[in-house]
C-alpha cells in the first residue's frame, strides 16, 4: 500500500492527472486484478492520453472566445432554409480546413449563419486546430486600437497563427480607409495557408461595394472568392419563428 501511495504522489508531481485518477480508481475498485499487465499499462496510458486531449480541447475552446456553444449534431436540418445536410456533414469532417480553403456562410438575419460557423469552429477545436471567433466590426475596432498603441504587428501575428479564423457579421458596418487596410493584411497573411470562415447578411456579389476602395477590394476578393466553399441560407428568421411559437402559449 505504501508503494501505491508513493506512485500516486509521483504521478501528481509529474502532472499525470489522467493516469493518477485511473490508477487511484483501480486501487479502489480492484479493477487491475481483472487485467493482464499489458492491458493495465495500456489502460493507464489511454487514460492519460484522453485526459490531456480533453484538457487541450477545453483550452482551445476557451481561447477561441466563442459567443456561445454550438454543435454540428444539434443542427436542425428539418427547417427549410436551404441547408444541405450532406454538405454540412462533409464540412464537419474539416477537409476544407486541412486544404486551407475559406468558407462563406451567407443569408438573411436569424437563419443560423453564426451558429453553423461556431459549430464548425467547435469541431475544429476538438480536432486540435487553433480557432479564433470574432465579430468583424469588433475585431477591426480592436486592431485600430492596437495600431494606435503600436502593437498592431503583434496582434496580426496572433491572427495569422490561427488555423481557423471566424469573421462573423462581415460587412454589417462599412469599412473605412484604416479597416480596409487591416482586412487586406489579415487576408494576405492567411491566404493559401490558413482557413477563414466568414458569415454575412450580404451576398458575396455585393462585398466589393462594402469593402469600398477599388484597389483593396480587388486584392481582398481575388484572394478569397475563387477557391472558397459557399453555404447560402434562405428563409425567415428562426428567432421570429421561435417568438411566434412561444406566443401561441401566452
Amino acid at each position: 500500500m505504501e508503494m501505491n501511495k508513493e506512485t500516486l504522489e509521483k504521478m501528481q508531481q509529474m502532472r499525470l492527472q489522467g493516469m493518477y485518477y485511473a490508477f487511484k480508481t483501480s486501487l479502489e475498485t480492484l479493477r487491475m486484478e481483472s487485467m493482464t499487465i499489458d492491458q493495465f499499462v495500456s489502460w493507464l496510458v489511454s487514460s492519460e492520453w484522453d485526459d490531456r486531449r480533453n484538457r487541450a480541447v477545453e483550452r482551445a475552446v476557451k481561447s477561441a472566445n466563442f459567443r456561445y456553444k454550438a454543435n454540428v449534431e444539434e443542427i436542425d436540418f428539418s427547417i427549410e432554409r436551404g441547408m444541405d445536410r450532406n454538405q454540412i456533414l462533409r464540412l464537419a469532417e474539416l477537409g476544407f480546413v486541412k486544404e486551407h480553403k475559406d468558407l462563406f456562410v451567407t443569408g438573411s438575419t436569424g437563419t443560423g449563419k453564426s451558429y453553423l460557423a461556431t459549430a464548425l469552429g467547435y469541431q475544429a477545436c476538438q480536432k486540435g486546430f487553433k480557432v479564433q471567433y470574432a465579430s468583424t466590426a469588433r475585431l477591426m475596432g480592436q486592431l485600430k486600437a492596437a495600431k494606435a498603441k503600436g502593437t498592431i504587428l503583434l496582434e496580426l501575428k496572433k491572427i495569422e497563427r490561427m488555423d481557423v479564423l471566424i469573421l462573423d457579421d462581415f460587412g454589417i458596418q462599412p469599412f473605412d480607409a484604416q479597416t480596409r487596410g487591416l482586412l487586406l493584411d489579415i487576408i494576405e497573411d492567411r491566404h493559401g495557408k490558413k482557413t477563414s470562415i466568414i458569415t454575412s447578411q450580404i451576398p458575396v456579389k455585393d462585398w466589393y461595394d462594402i469593402i469600398g476602395e477599388k484597389t483593396i477590394a480587388d486584392a481582398v476578393l481575388d484572394r478569397i472568392v475563387h477557391q472558397a466553399v459557399r453555404v447560402e441560407l434562405t428563409g425567415d428568421s428562426l428567432r421570429k419563428k421561435n417568438i411566434k411559437k412561444e406566443s401561441v402559449y401566452l
